[in-house]
């Protein structure tokens, strides 16, 4: 039996630990994929700390994977060479790591929010191996000019953000706003600025703005400087503003910046409330919506649209054998702005 290295979880807030193990054989409708590349996420949290409910142990995390596929499982391939995945293909696999099929969100196509979604290094073995198991639902083509490490984070990171942008309502020309300039946000800024949106880009310092104009940026927003409401409202308001950043109090003080018909798309996730001025939202048809991550199909439209554009994330890459040094280091929030593991 092949072996392959891996870095697991034993227990709810254990330690990252690299073992070995035996390269797992895909079943019914799966696919062995040797993982070139895996993106670390802070979505990771849920299985390195315990607190996804019914998670079982020892887990393998990572749900950014950039790989090959080894070998396809019975029923992948019936034979007539009409198969869409086949080993030696470039495949990534990213939050949506397959869906049941049968309730009632995946018979009318809402397969994120299936009831029984699965999610790489939760649901099953995810990316910090050398070798993984996933469902042919999950995957989605990497195109050529894609490197394995750009890939991965645009799996996670960079399909929420093109998710939420592409399906936000706003059209080129118009305001679109990224509140935040870090693993989503220098994305998202990207993202924005390809779309054909006039971006603006809002962080906290004046040190950010070079960065984020590099990014594709027209105008800045200083939010410890200037009232980012009134500095939107001056641009006209903003159709979308798109919140990164994991702090409520950064997306109140800028919901006042919403245009008539502007919606804030919520994507971090904080513990303070949003606070949405009732009137101003009711005259001026505005409105607040999050967003998910999206399916394989996603997937592949993200990394299609990244390599045709241009869209690149900044990335710090680690071996396997530092994964723990590596999550370490996306906890502290002082990576700039991705880490990447690499098995190769």
């Amino acid at each position: 039996m092949r072996k392959m290295k891996a870095v697991e979880v034993r227990e709810p807030k254990g330690p990252l630990r690299l073992v070995e193990r035996e390269v797992p054989t895909p079943g019914m409708g799966q696919v062995l994929i040797k993982v070139q590349a895996c993106g670390i996420c802070h979505s990771d949290v849920f299985t390195k700390e315990g607190v996804w409910p019914g998670l079982k142990y020892p887990r393998v995390p990572g749900h950014e994977i950039a790989g090959v596929i080894d070998t396809v499982g019975p029923g992948v391939d019936d034979g007539s060479g009409a198969n869409e995945w086949k080993p030696g293909q470039r495949v990534g696999v990213g939050w949506h790591g397959g869906h049941c099929g049968r309730c009632e969100r995946c018979r009318r196509g809402d397969f994120i929010t299936c009831q029984r979604a699965l999610v790489p290094g939760i649901s099953y073995d995810g990316g910090y191996a050398e070798y993984m198991v996933a469902p042919v639902q999950a995957l989605a083509g990497i195109p050529d000019d894609l490197s394995d490490a750009e890939a991965a984070p645009l799996l996670c990171a960079g399909i929420t953000t093109f998710n939420a942008l592409r399906n936000s309502g706003a059209r080129p020309g118009e305001v679109a706003a990224i509140l935040g300039i870090g693993g989503l946000g220098h994305l998202g800024v990207q993202f924005a600025a390809k779309m054909g949106f006039t971006t603006v880009a809002i962080a906290r310092g004046k040190d950010k703005e070079a960065l984020a104009k590099k990014l594709g940026a027209i105008h800045y927003i200083d939010s410890a400087a200037q009232d980012v409401a009134k500095a939107l409202a001056a641009l006209g308001g903003a159709k979308v503003i798109l919140a990164t950043v994991t702090s409520g109090k950064a997306m109140n003080a800028a919901v006042g910046g919403l245009g008539t018909d502007g919606k804030l798309i919520i994507l971090g996730v904080s513990e303070e409330p949003v606070e949405v001025p009732t009137a101003v939202f009711v005259a001026g048809r505005r409105s607040v919506q999050g967003w998910p991550s999206g399916t394989s199909a996603d997937s592949q439209d993200t990394l299609a649209f990244s390599a045709l554009a241009g869209v690149r994330p900044m990335i710090e890459e680690f071996p396997l054998e530092r994964a723990a040094e590596a999550y370490d280091r996306m906890i502290s929030g002082g990576a700039r702005f991705r880490v990447v593991l690499k098995t190769s």
